[in-house]
């Protein structure tokens, strides 16, 4: 296998090549050496020690943050699997790029990245018995040298995959076309740069937006930063950073000289994504001598690092088995040979310790690793829940930095050199589970993770709940049937429970509720039964009440950064104890343009999905807009509650090592932050028994949720300027949108007990089935939908003071709706959500008891957050001393507590 670039053919004289740049030196050719060449003597395969070379140096540049984001995006890279194994070696090895000398002393970010150039092969001339340099396939073993394997390692050269070479372009951004301006025009020039102006940030963005549509690229971009008045030059790299196709794009700001003398002003605009700042100069040879240096030391070595993906591509594509491991023999890479070979994925294999995947003693190659020794003999690999196979393992330990072993290369030898041996391997006893894939991170086993800490009490509590699935008694028969039956009727039956965990077999019917219970009567039966109940009883007095079709205007807070305050308690945003009410009384009721630009910036979400923070920042403003203020409880700083929770959930995720992927966590944000938007502050069974057009559109079915999701797309999709998806690609939009309807969705209590019914019978069954074919997508969707659910209702569980607060806004809004049902003499949804008569701790512990109680305890047995359970108890039991002591309206039980946040009325 060749690889070459469309502009540069690979050579196949067998002679060096050339190029515009300066050659590289002999120096620099050797330090790479260092790293790779110890890897030759190793081989692959049938002997062929290119390939281990390859992996020398890519586990010197595996170190660079560059290299990690090149090594995450090789899974989805497509290649053609090379068919032999001298083909591939000869790949990878073509891929391997040189560095060169610095011309001047490095500063730290390009000391990570290291430097190099697009120079020609090193040919002829050299050390005795240096192979000549070429780009031609790899020797045979036999036409290898045989002093190859006794030279030096430092002593051999290899040839470098040239970068691509195309016309440099400057993106010069300048407010004003000063003196400044015409200097860095003229030096960029005098390089031979292809010079564009623009003098706004807009105009800015529209060229990157127009320059990635036509495959083309910007080089360097300069940025006027003497002022901010003109230019927010932070704001503008930070955008350039995120905008695809320029995360390897050199970004220069031009400051003024005092600038240098504010150490925190720098580091904000290299945090930003700036990668050198200079001094303005009317000087034009002072600035052209500086425009060199960046053009040798920063975008000659980023342009080098961008055929990096090529070596990682034919890396990942190998036939061979290769992995490689730190100083302490933690797995750092495998390819996807090792993952067959292994029958294990990937996040299952990184950072193990190399001793679980083998049987044998490893001191050997401890004690080998000491020094640069190589290992040659026979270790047994124990494959995933089968026994140990002995092969032919070669390790090569490399020294990356200083003369210690940094790395270690195991190359193993499969029988006919082939992926037919691995296919050929017994299959294992338990089918892989499905799994929440990561983009950006390891990815995790959700049922195997969630198996082992859920307490297997789950399905108990269920049928102790007023509601009856049949379907979760059949499976608890079967799975203890599968514990004593053959392995043929075994699979049989793992056939019948992949059918009956598919959708539609969890809608469990309310079973007869004690009539001495009216809170169970009133509350569970009003949050979990359809409309339809109450449709004969409409009133002649029916009319029409808001439906949210108004037009909003949005308003975005002046200067959101300049108030210390909001900034020093949105700190603790991720904080279980957030006091959100807080958040609502010093942002004027703008809780959730605050709290949702703090979670997309700590998420990455501007970066996801490739657009402004001022988009996102509108989006948010027009989306709180279209909360209804009136509303006490399905307002936006409910809405900013639930993004909250949905965030912590994230972050507890990614504390256990269980990582959902970039775009599902900016869709499980977006859903949450617009999960009610538009509430009319009734419930769908009052719109459907006032004949409501919501309820008439959407036929009386999931009426709220519908609109919701629907008029969030209509909002976002109708406003260019606040469109957050216009820059995805039709299958991730489409995936994305799918994604945020099915979470809006899952958050109708009506088929609450469904969902839980299906979350527990997958991730905490009695007696797990040996082999459960779940697959990956069915996974993530139980998850995201219970992660919305329990966000959602999650004020039982919140530290007292905001549980109570939140009782009180939900049982104000209801008595709204009852008084309401009177006055238009509609059918009560809920009696007892009447003013004069309830008692708010009777409905609190009913609602802790029927809804809360059972989802909590999976949720935290899944997700292994006790304070949820902590808090949970604690307000029950507070709940029920009110109840004991009397008690009972919003007026006493609020006289007994301190004040928290900002107690508004029942209108904002």
């Amino acid at each position: 296998m060749i690889i070459s670039s469309p502009s540069q053919p690979a050579n196949l004289s067998g002679t060096g090549t050339t190029s515009s740049t300066s050659p590289l030196s002999e120096e620099s050719v050797e330090s790479d050496c260092n790293c790779a060449g110890a890897a030759t003597a190793a081989g692959v395969g049938a002997g062929t020690g290119t390939t281990a070379l390859m992996m020398g140096r890519a586990a010197r540049q595996m170190q660079t943050p560059a290299m990690e984001a090149a090594t995450s995006t090789t899974s989805s890279t497509t290649a053609t699997t090379p068919t032999t194994t001298a083909a591939a070696a000869a790949a990878i090895t073509t891929t391997i790029t040189s560095r060169a000398s610095l011309t001047r002393p490095a500063s730290e970010s390009e000391l990570l990245v290291g430097t190099g150039t697009s120079g020609t092969s090193s040919s002829g001339g050299g050390r005795p018995g240096h192979r000549k340099s070429s780009l031609a396939l790899a020797l045979t073993p036999e036409d290898e040298p045989m002093d190859v394997y006794t030279r030096n390692l430092m002593d051999l050269k290899y040839p470098t995959v040239l970068p691509p070479n195309p016309q440099l372009k400057a993106l010069l951004v300048f407010h004003k076309s000063d003196s400044i301006c015409e200097v860095v025009t003229l030096a960029c020039q005098r390089h031979q740069l292809d010079v564009t102006l623009v003098k706004s940030k807009e105009e800015a963005l529209d060229t990157l937006q127009k320059s990635y549509a036509t495959a083309q690229c910007y080089h360097l971009i300069i940025i006027d930063a003497r002022s901010t008045k003109g230019l927010d030059a932070e704001h503008i790299a930070r955008t350039i950073r995120h905008t695809h196709g320029h995360h390897l794009t050199t970004i220069i700001a031009v400051c003024k000289k005092s600038f240098f003398e504010k150490d925190d002003a720098l580091i904000a605009l290299l945090d930003a994504g700036v990668n050198r700042c200079i001094a303005e100069t009317t000087n034009l040879a002072m600035c052209s001598v500086e425009l060199k240096q960046i053009l040798h030391s920063i975008i000659r070595p980023h342009n080098v690092m961008s055929t990096q993906q090529a070596l990682y591509t034919a890396l990942h594509r190998l036939k061979e088995v290769v992995l490689i491991t730190d100083d302490l023999l933690r797995i750092q890479y495998a390819n996807r040979a090792t993952e067959r070979l292994l029958n294990m994925r990937l996040d299952e294999i990184i950072s193990k310790p190399l001793a679980d995947i083998f049987v044998s003693d490893l001191s050997t190659i401890s004690e080998q690793g000491k020094s640069i020794k190589e290992f040659d003999g026979i270790l047994t690999v124990r494959r995933k829940n089968q026994e140990g196979i002995p092969m032919h393992v070669r390790v090569v330990p490399v020294a990356c930095i200083g003369s210690a072993p940094t790395h270690l290369i195991f190359n193993f030898d499969i029988p006919g050199g082939g992926m037919d041996f691995i296919a050929t391997l017994p299959q294992p006893k338990e089918a892989p589970r499905g799994s929440l894939h990561s983009v950006r991170r390891c990815s995790f086993d959700v049922r195997s993770i969630a198996s082992d800490g859920l307490r297997r009490t789950s399905l108990a509590k269920l049928t102790s709940l007023p509601l009856e699935a049949p379907i979760t008694k059949i499976i608890n028969l079967l799975s203890q049937v599968q514990e004593n039956c053959s392995a043929d009727e075994a699979r049989l039956i793992d056939k019948v429970l992949e059918f009956l965990k598919r959708e539609g077999l969890y809608s469990p019917q309310m079973k007869e509720i004690r009539t001495d219970d009216p809170i169970a009567t009133d509350l569970i039966g009003a949050l979990l039964t359809g409309p339809s109940v109450y449709s004969s009883r409409r009133s002649s007095n029916d009319s029409i009440i808001r439906t949210g079709n108004s037009t909003r205007t949005a308003i975005v807070p002046a200067k959101m950064k300049a108030n210390p305050i909001v900034m020093e308690l949105l700190e603790e945003s991720l904080s279980w104890d957030f006091d959100i009410f807080k958040l609502e009384e010093i942002t004027d009721y703008h809780p959730l343009l605050y709290l949702g630009m703090e979670m997309f910036r700590r998420f990455d979400v501007f970066a996801t999905l490739n657009i402004d923070e001022n988009v996102c920042k509108a989006w948010l403003a027009v989306i709180e807009a279209h909360y209804h203020k009136s509303n006490t409880y399905h307002n936006s700083t409910h809405a900013a509650d639930v993004m909250q929770a949905t965030g912590a959930f994230i972050t507890q995720l990614t504390n256990r090592e269980m990582v959902m992927d970039r775009m599902d966590e900016a869709t499980a944000l977006i859903a949450a932050a617009a999960h009610d938007v538009d509430h009319p502050g009734r419930s769908s069974a009052f719109l459907s028994n006032s004949n409501n057009p919501l309820a008439i559109l959407y036929n009386d079915l999931t009426v709220l949720e519908n609109h919701h999701a629907a008029i969030t797309f209509k909002l976002t999709l109708g406003d260019d300027k606040i469109n957050i998806f216009k820059n995805l690609d039709k299958e991730t939009y489409k995936s994305a949108r799918s994604t945020i309807i099915d979470m809006i969705l899952a958050t109708e209590m009506t088929r609450h007990f469904e969902h839980l019914a299906k979350f527990v019978s997958v991730f905490g069954s009695e007696v797990e089935p040996r082999e459960l074919v779940q697959s990956e997508e069915e996974t993530s969707i139980l998850m995201r939908r219970m992660l919305i659910k329990v966000a959602d209702v999650s004020n039982p569980a919140r530290p007292m003071q905001y549980c109570i607060e939140w009782a009180r806004r939900i049982a104000e809004e209801y008595f709204m709706q009852t008084d309401e049902e009177k006055q238009r003499h509609l059918p009560i949804v809920m009696p007892m959500f009447d003013r004069a008569t309830c008692s708010i701790p009777k409905s609190q512990i009913g609602f802790i008891e029927y809804i809360i109680q059972d989802m909590m305890h999976a949720w935290d047995s899944f997700i292994d957050m006790p304070q949820l359970i902590t808090c949970m108890q604690i307000n029950y039991s507070q709940w029920k001393k009110y109840d004991e002591q009397g008690v009972n309206t919003l007026a006493d039980i609020m006289a007994k507590q301190p004040p928290v946040g900002n107690k508004p009325s029942n209108s904002k």
